[in-house]
């Protein structure tokens, strides 16, 4: 899956801040390395489904990001935090 872009809203920027410790340039670089991706559940809207991504930062943080995947081919993000230790046995089997 190829993603184009992020979106951010702010409520979500301040939870990954406040709650996870997590930046929104964290996200990107996760995103943008490669991470492995699966599918979650159908969204809402049709066309528009929930994935986690799983991956690492720049400075080797394993991540696990939650996001919608718009039409555009963009990321809606909802959250993201360090990978917990089952998600990080399977990212290592990627």
């Amino acid at each position: 899956m190829k993603i184009d872009g992020v979106i951010w809203l702010r409520n979500i920027v301040d939870k990954l801040s406040f709650k996870h410790n997590v930046t929104t340039e964290e996200v990107e670089e996760t995103l943008n390395n490669k991470p492995k991706i699966r599918f979650v559940e159908k969204g809402e809207r049709k066309g528009e489904d929930i994935y986690l991504a799983l991956g690492r930062t720049d400075s080797g943080r394993y991540l696990s990001v939650l996001f919608i995947c718009k039409k555009t081919k963009e990321a809606l993000i909802l959250s993201a935090r360090n990978m917990a230790d089952k998600e990080r046995k399977r990212y290592g089997k990627k």
